[in-house]
């Protein structure tokens, strides 16, 4: 695969945010969306099937939080779900990649502690980051771990039901100001996203939309989304808002990734 030279001088300068997707973790086998439709469909007493065709997730998930008055029950089936003990982090050579590579920031809009169990699992410090308290925890050389749509630690900062997404969508919160602070000066490389991803395609948009006017082409920073297969024209419209696609050599999700994080830490550490 054809990885941008400056994303590896980037690299080398800690100079790269990463921006970390649900595809980081299919390969630990966690429920999928479909997974968690039907959980609430039997829990309110509906046909699955029938569930769903009522809307998309969004809503759904806003309609168990009218009815049930809370998405707590529903946190903790995914919190249990989500990390069971059969799960082996350290056996997850994409995680431990992450892991040793010495990101000194990173951002996931994944509900799940396995980043944080793999830093654990592989000797490496961090600080998790899930509401504006944590922003006092920040030390200078330990690794920010940014849940940019919430942790089960916290129901509040749970993005789930179309309300809370739509409240993040203002991009005006305390994460949204750091995110903004962060960017001046650093790249962000996105995996385990897809070309489809709303949410990615969406911060991609509002990242922009804060660039144009304060600096020309030559001073931005680059930044970088890896993907599993080649799209023109949506490719085409990433490149506009600042960002090169990366497209892997395989179409195995879980052995495409792990070799483009092999790639980079070889390149940029000299080893894997």
């Amino acid at each position: 695969m054809f990885i941008h030279p400056e994303l590896i001088d980037e690299l080398k300068k800690s100079k790269v945010i990463l921006f970390v997707g649900a595809g980081v973790s299919v390969n630990l086998g966690l429920p999928s969306w479909g997974d968690l439709i039907e959980h609430m469909a039997v829990e309110l007493d509906f046909d699955p099937a029938t569930f769903r065709s009522y809307g998309d997730f969004l809503e759904l998930a806003e309609y168990y939080e009218i009815k049930k008055g809370s998405i707590g029950p529903l946190r903790s089936w995914m919190d249990i779900q989500f990390h069971s003990p059969l799960i082996k982090i350290e056996e997850s050579l994409i995680h431990k990649l992450i892991a040793k590579f010495n990101f000194h920031i990173i951002y996931t809009t994944n509900y799940d502690r396995w980043i944080e169990r793999a830093f654990k699992a592989h000797g490496v410090e961090h600080v998790k980051v899930t509401n504006i308290y944590d922003l006092t925890k920040l030390r200078s050389g330990i690794t920010q771990i940014i849940k940019f749509h919430g942790d089960f630690d916290d129901d509040s900062s749970i993005v789930l039901t179309e309300s809370s997404y739509f409240n993040r969508l203002s991009f005006e919160g305390p994460l949204d100001m750091k995110l903004r602070s962060d960017i001046l000066g650093k790249s962000i490389l996105f995996i385990g996203y897809s070309l489809n991803d709303i949410d990615m395609r969406y911060l991609l948009y509002k990242l922009n939309k804060l660039w144009e006017g304060y600096s020309t082409e030559s001073v931005r920073p680059r930044s970088y989304i890896f993907m599993l297969s080649h799209n023109p024209i949506k490719n085409e419209v990433f490149r506009e808002r600042g960002v090169e696609t990366i497209v892997a050599d395989c179409d195995n999700p879980q052995r495409a990734l792990e070799d483009f994080l092999c790639t980079i830490t070889r390149e940029v550490h000299g080893a894997t």
